[in-house]
């Protein structure tokens, strides 16, 4: 199976979360066809949560819980900030729920 470009998986991704009423933006354009992607889940309190793209054991596309939640804010930023140091290519899109939705559609771990 081929996968999404990363671009349209983001687009898709922020158009969920805006049709469901939450507000998300890119913070970082990586690669258009084959950057990773991380997604912030700011919950508008200090804390916030983080998952970023993995595979499973046959290959498809999953998403790794990368902080559990309520993780404090700049804790997550401080993860995002070395994240992007290690790999140029990176997506960041950022979600602002109050109710800590991710709007994934893959599994998650």
């Amino acid at each position: 199976m081929t996968d999404l470009r990363s671009q349209i998986l983001v687009q898709a991704l922020i158009r969920r979360a805006q049709v469901q009423g939450a507000f998300a933006l890119v913070r970082d354009h990586g690669d258009d066809d084959a950057g990773s992607v991380l997604v912030m889940i700011n919950t508008l309190d200090g804390k916030a949560n983080l998952f970023g793209q993995t595979r499973d054991e046959g290959y498809n596309r999953v998403w790794e819980n990368l902080c559990p939640s309520g993780t404090d804010y700049r804790k997550v930023e401080a993860i995002l900030t070395n994240r992007l140091k290690q790999d140029r290519d990176l997506w960041v899109v950022e979600i602002e729920d109050k109710n800590g939705r991710n709007f994934l559609t893959e599994a998650v771990l």
